[in-house]
């Protein structure tokens, strides 16, 4: 019989460490102060981060720290230090999002397992062997994958696969959303996310909440998803108070071990849900019945005193780690306990010699039945060797002291440091990654050693006629003058008469792949040949899940703003990956910009409503049915500000209210080679207008936003 999955647990305090483990959690996932996705928990400092680490190693449980934000330049000695802090406490694993930052890793060290983040959108079957290929050895799905889209992915590899089974969900697909960010400035890729979707954002009447999803359960599902192979169950809920996270693990033990207890499950909804709780997306039955918001209701049902039932769960330690006991008590020799477990064993010997009995000599079950009281500890007696002498005595006193000496030894041995080799494979200096040994170039997958080819291509200057790579949603967008315009992107269902007109008016005329695939990943491979078939052999890929898609059908491939491009390192990551332009993060300052080396074309998003969010739940099919929206309609938020929305190949994009515009400005990022415009909700005489005012250097006249660019992001 398989094993069954790994139940991992969120762990945003030390208090919430021991609700997971007493619970019954196998691993858990915490976060040090930095370089986290969640940020506004509290998290753990060096010396909590080391306490966290010897309590679960001590009971058997992993840790998993999460080092899944995008990380700038000069952020790089800083998150590689905090690797190193990791390494020398000897944690189980890494979650990553950022492409540069985990290849370091891996150069730095390489025997720590690496976790692709769900951050990282990866949800095709080609995505996850590219992850493979870079070095990972686990994906955590996104949450809105289908039953039968998990099961195709776990037939298609051999990696392990973690997959989200309770706990908040977004209504974007993770490491898609810029909301928070260009609303606020606080970024949900930079681990600050400010939830802006939980307010009013309305499809109808005013006052609506079509961007908040119900929480995520799918406890009655365990041992359904655990029959489909998956290797790691995951809680979500960092945020979370302890009697939260132990009623989650606690109910998903249960689960996973067929006990049903609704009890436990309405305490677990009455602590945290939003309107109740949804297994929509596992079960492919999208719509309004998966929105709800956190009502007065759901608040006043954590009282005081669930929550007081729930802390019953880890008020007391579980024993959950097998201990062997070989105990000698002879005459004229202290009595001596051997203890093992886990590979450790330890030894303790009594400070009083046994006696001749006077009434009932021991007995080695009398002995063994002491041995068994291992309460208040995380041990319990698997196995007792006893070699007794007849006709001896001892004080229950010296046998208790033998037994808890013992398990103090053994718990201090489990919990002790099996520091992890952390390699100086690289070194910053004058901004620039080094790697200090020849053979990191096929051990990474890419190499920064040529200082000479990080010298960066020649920059634009103001002088310098701006070259653009521009997008367009639909044919009927292409502008009419094409001067200037280097790449032109048509959309995966292009027209035919589209590519002939065009195709001798550019240097490049390529397809874009959507962010959202899923399941329809052979859809996209027949486009790409359709594609090929008249001529087109470049891709424009927002994901990795693009990336490998477009690989394995032989095009050539650049990438756009969602890559989420941070940083130097993630530049040459795709660029082994022989990717032939990137556009770097829209969520990067102009100095940030300037900091970033490549020996490809590097560009930014510099015009065009940014997509905000990428859902694959539309949010107007709660009040439009499709028929009578045709995939073009918007959302309204609290203020009156509309937010368009468009749906195309089975997820919707809420884009920003106001375009970003640049066209005054490009002389400050002369830096960048090329200038991305997109075209979404832009007629074909707005487009040539947008154009004109980029070659010429025009002022907007209509409502616009310099993105983040200038203020950046938290």
């Amino acid at each position: 019989m398989a094993a069954q999955p790994e139940l991992l647990a969120p762990a945003g305090t030390p208090q919430a460490v021991i609700a997971a483990v007493r619970a019954g959690a196998d691993a858990v996932y915490l976060g040090t102060r930095d370089f986290n996705a969640r940020r506004g928990a509290e998290n753990f400092d060096d010396e909590a981060l080391k306490t966290a680490v010897g309590y679960c190693h001590a009971r058997g449980v992993r840790v998993h720290i999460t080092l899944n934000t995008l990380v700038s330049d000069a952020e790089l000695p800083r998150a590689l230090e905090t690797l190193r802090h990791i390494c020398a406490l000897g944690a189980d694993a890494l979650i990553l999002q950022d492409l540069g930052l985990a290849a370091l890793c891996r150069a730095c060290a390489p025997e720590l397992p690496r976790h692709a983040s769900t951050q990282m959108s990866v949800q095709t079957s080609d995505g996850i062997a590219l992850l493979k290929k870079l070095g990972y050895c686990r994906a955590v799905l996104p949450r809105e994958l289908t039953k039968s889209e998990i099961e195709h992915l776990r037939e298609s590899t051999d990696l392990e696969l973690e997959v989200f089974i309770h706990g908040a969900q977004c209504m974007c697909v993770s490491g898609q959303c810029y909301m928070s960010a260009m609303l606020g400035a606080r970024s949900g890729n930079r681990g600050l996310c400010a939830q802006p979707c939980r307010l009013a954002f309305s499809a109808g009447a005013p006052g609506r909440h079509d961007l908040s999803l119900r929480d995520l359960s799918l406890m009655d599902r365990l041992q359904e998803i655990a029959a489909l192979g998956v290797e790691s169950f995951k809680i979500e809920g960092r945020m979370k108070r302890p009697e939260y996270v132990a009623a989650a693990v606690k109910a998903a033990r249960n689960a996973l071990n067929g006990d049903r207890d609704p009890e436990l499950t309405a305490a677990l909804e009455a602590v945290f849900s939003r309107s109740g709780f949804t297994s929509g997306y596992y079960d492919d039955r999208r719509g309004k019945e998966m929105f709800g918001i956190r009502r007065k209701e759901d608040v006043t049902a954590a009282t005081g005193k669930v929550l007081s039932s729930l802390a019953r769960i880890y008020d007391k330690e579980t024993p959950r780690v097998p201990v062997e006991f070989f105990l000698s008590v002879c005459k004229d020799e202290p009595p001596s306990l051997a203890a093992k477990a886990a590979g450790k064993t330890v030894f303790a010997a009594a400070d009083v010699l046994p006696e001749p009995a006077r009434t009932k000599p021991l007995t080695e079950d009398a002995l063994r039945e002491r041995l068994q009281k291992c309460g208040g500890t995380p041990f319990y007696v698997s196995r007792t060797e006893i070699d007794l002498d007849d006709g001896l005595s001892l004080p229950a006193s010296a046998l208790n002291a033998l037994r808890r000496d013992a398990l103090e030894q053994l718990e201090n041995a489990l919990s002790s440091v099996k520091p992890i080799n952390f390699t100086d494979a690289v070194n910053f200096a004058d901004g620039k990654i080094v790697f200090n040994t020849p053979e990191m170039e096929n051990a990474q997958c890419f190499t920064l050693s040529d200082m000479e080819k990080m010298s960066k291509t020649t920059p634009q200057t103001a002088e310098t006629k701006p070259k653009f790579h521009v997008y367009v949603e639909n044919d009927h967008q292409i502008p009419t003058d094409l001067s200037n315009v280097e790449n032109l992107y048509l959309p995966l269902n292009f027209k035919e008469n589209s590519v002939e007109n065009v195709k001798n008016r550019v240097k490049c005329v390529g397809i874009s792949l959507p962010r959202g695939i899923f399941g329809k990943t052979e859809a996209v491979k027949a486009a790409l040949r359709r594609a090929k078939a008249h001529g087109i052999h470049t891709a424009l890929c927002f994901t990795l899940d693009a990336v490998a898609i477009a690989q394995n059908c032989d095009m050539e491939i650049h990438t756009g703003f969602s890559m989420n491009v941070f940083n130097s390192a993630s530049v040459s990551v795709l660029e082994n990956l022989d990717v032939k332009s990137i556009t770097l993060s829209p969520e990067l300052t102009l100095a940030q910009l300037r900091q970033i080396r490549s020996h490809v074309p590097r560009g930014i998003f510099a015009y065009g409503r940014l997509p905000l969010m990428l859902t694959r739940n539309c949010p107007v099919a709660n009040v439009k049915r499709c028929s009578d929206c045709k995939g073009q309609s918007d959302l309204t938020d609290r203020l009156g500000v509309k937010f368009p929305v468009r749906c195309n190949f089975g997820c919707s994009e809420v884009f920003n209210s106001r375009p970003i515009v640049l066209s005054d400005r490009l002389a400050e990022f002369s830096s960048m080679d090329f200038f991305a415009l997109s075209f979404t909700t832009e007629t074909q005489a707005e487009a040539d207008a947008v154009l004109e005012a980029y070659r010429t250097g025009a002022k907007p006249s209509e409502p616009f936003t310099r993105g983040l660019y200038y203020r950046g992001v938290e």
